[in-house]
C-alpha cells in the first residue's frame, strides 16, 4: 500500500505540474501573471489528479499488461 500511495503522489505531482502549466500557457501564452495562475491551477489540480491516480493506477496496470501481452 505504501508503494501504491508514493507511486500515486508523484505521478499525480509530475503529470498535474506539466499539464497544468502547458493548459495555462495555451490559454494566457506568456503573461506577466502566468506563474501565479499556474501555480494556482496546479494546486488545485493536484488532489483530483492523485485520486485518480490512486483509483485507476492498479486497473490501468492491468490492463496495460493484457495489452502488451497480446502484441
Amino acid at each position: 500500500m505504501k508503494l501504491r500511495i508514493i507511486f500515486a503522489m508523484l505521478m499525480s505531482f509530475s503529470l498535474s505540474l506539466v499539464m497544468s502549466g502547458w493548459i495555462t500557457f495555451l490559454n494566457m501564452g506568456a503573461q506577466s501573471n502566468f506563474f501565479g495562475i499556474w501555480i494556482n491551477a496546479w494546486i488545485l489540480a493536484w488532489p483530483a489528479a492523485f485520486i485518480v491516480a490512486f483509483i485507476l493506477g492498479p486497473i490501468i496496470q492491468k490492463l496495460s499488461k493484457k495489452i502488451a501481452d497480446t502484441l
